[in-house]
Parts: structure tokens; sequence; C-alpha cells
């Protein structure tokens, strides 16, 4: 039976879930390598499989580990990106795309309602951006139904903006809003985490050549996963 090393001050679960971080961290359970099931874990601690699964929802919750039905709980694998505050959301060669959906609906979000979008069916584009093969951000763009049939089937392997871009409509203001919100529906999937885990959102309003046309729209990540930088020029 493994000893636990525990404080005064820590918790029978908070003891089992430092221990597994460690193993986590110096590579005792390997990344997207399944750690040994509750019942294992809790005859080797000493401890109920309820005080485990408390430990294991923690390090969920904290990103390091995720659940998959019907296979186990696996070591996840992180990788931190770093993207600039910017107009646009532009690719490197290593950068893919997976479409999700293309429909038509009302924008319902209450962030980019802040931007006063017109109360009518739009164009949504649903997408998940790769890097190395990782997911990178979900995204979710909203413009003009009024699109033609040639850039509706290029928006399933380019970015809406790329696609405008080549036709010659290009962004004129764009302005931004930072926020959060819990993990639910696809980007669940999308990113491996459980419902309510913590996601950044950069949401986003463009103005374009053509006053016909303003796109609106939202990257989203765990917040683990992905940061934002932004530069300010400072007057001499």
């Amino acid at each position: 039976m493994e000893t636990i090393n525990r404080r005064a001050s820590d918790s029978l679960h908070a003891a089992v879930r430092k221990e597994i971080s460690r193993r986590i961290e110096e590579g005792v359970y390997a990344v997207e390598e399944p750690i040994p099931s509750a019942s294992a874990l809790s005859s080797e601690f000493g401890v109920s499989t309820i005080t485990i699964e408390r430990a294991l929802r923690d390090l969920q919750a904290a990103g390091a580990l995720v659940a998959i039905p019907g296979k186990g709980t696996y070591v996840k694998k992180t990788k931190r990106f770093v993207r600039r505050l910017d107009i646009s959301f532009s690719r490197t060669e290593n950068q893919g795309i997976h479409v999700h959906s293309i429909t038509r609906e009302k924008i319902r979000d209450a962030t980019l309602r802040s931007f006063d979008p017109p109360d009518r069916l739009m164009l949504c584009v649903r997408k998940t951006l790769l890097a190395d093969g990782l997911p990178l951000v979900y995204d979710a763009v909203y413009l003009s139904s009024d699109v033609n049939d040639e850039l509706l089937r290029l928006f399933e392997n380019q970015l809406v903006t790329e696609v405008l871009a080549h036709h010659g409509i290009r962004i004129r203001n764009t302005r931004i809003i930072v926020d959060a919100a819990p993990a639910a529906g696809p980007v669940e999937d999308v990113f491996g985490v459980p419902a309510g885990y913590p996601m950044v959102r950069r949401c986003y309003r463009h103005t374009t050549t053509d006053p016909n046309i303003t796109i609106f729209g939202y990257n989203q990540a765990p917040f683990d996963q992905l940061a934002w930088s932004v530069d300010f020029a400072q007057s001499e």
C-alpha cells in the first residue's frame, strides 16, 4: 500500500490529488496513456473510491486529466499557444481547418449581441483550427446569409476572412471583446474537456469594405491552452 505524504492542513483527497499530480509531472503516468482505475488507486492508497474520484475530478478541472467514457482517465496532452490579439486570426503552414457545420441562424450569444448584430438569420460557419494536428481554437463566424455558392464552398477549406480578401472584400474596422465562458456543447468533444471547463473567448465584429457584409464571431479555447498578446505603442 502506498503511503501518501500528507500535511496537517491537507484534506485526504487533496493529498491524493497532489500525489497523482506528482506522478504526472514526473512521467510515472505517461501523456495520453490511461492512469490506474479509481478502484485500483483506492486499493493502492488505502482510501475510498469517493476520495479518489474527487481528486480525479479536481485534476480534470485543472486540465491535467481527461475522462473518456468507456475507456478510462488519461493524462492530457497540452500545448500552450500564444496569439496576437489583432484583427485577424491568420493561419501558419502547420495549421489546418476542420469544419463542423454551415447553417443559417440568428446570433443569440449574449456577448456577440453587445455588438448589435442584425436580428435576422445569418450564415454561421463553425470550425476548429488545428495546429500540428491538435485543436487550437473552436471558431464560430456569422455573416450575411446572402452568400453565393462559390464563396460558400470555399468556406469549407479556408478562413472566412481569407476567402473574402481573395474576392476583394477586406476588413476596415474591428471591435474585440475577450471574455470567459464555461465549456458547453461541441467544444467539450473538440478539446476533450468536461462540461463547465473554463474557456477563454475572443469575440469580434469586423466591418468590411463591402457595406453589406459585417462579420461577427468568436474564437474559443481552454484557458490553459491559449493566451492572447497585444502591443501598445508609447508616444515619445
